[in-house]
């Protein structure tokens, strides 16, 4: 299964990577280990969001800015709005970043 590294930037990916850094540092993890686990945490993240994320959020705001590049959107939103069946929360500025799940299958 092909994987995308996006997870990587989100708070639990990067507290992941400060941690093996710090391992492989100490000496307490081999480098190739920590890639080993890093790869292991993408698969890990796109499946469970393919098969355990059920719930729709609807986002209104302001764009800011948007960009295509690569078969990968990113989008610059202000004043957001995100809204499910049970609440809403606003949010000042958010970055979104989107791929082409069915770049995963190539």
């Amino acid at each position: 299964m092909a994987t995308f590294e996006l997870y990587r930037r989100s708070t639990i990916g990067m507290c992941l990577t400060e941690t093996l850094d710090e391992m492989v540092s100490n000496g307490t993890l081999s480098p190739e280990l920590a890639i080993q686990i890093l790869i292991q945490f993408d698969k890990s993240m796109t499946e469970a969001l393919e098969t355990q994320v059920k719930s729709k959020v609807t986002i209104k705001g302001h764009l800011h800015t948007y960009r295509f590049c690569d078969n990968v959107w990113t989008f610059i939103l202000q004043d957001a709005l995100f809204k499910n069946e049970e609440c809403q929360e606003n949010v000042g500025k958010v970055k979104i970043v989107a791929c082409d799940s069915k770049l995963l299958t190539q």
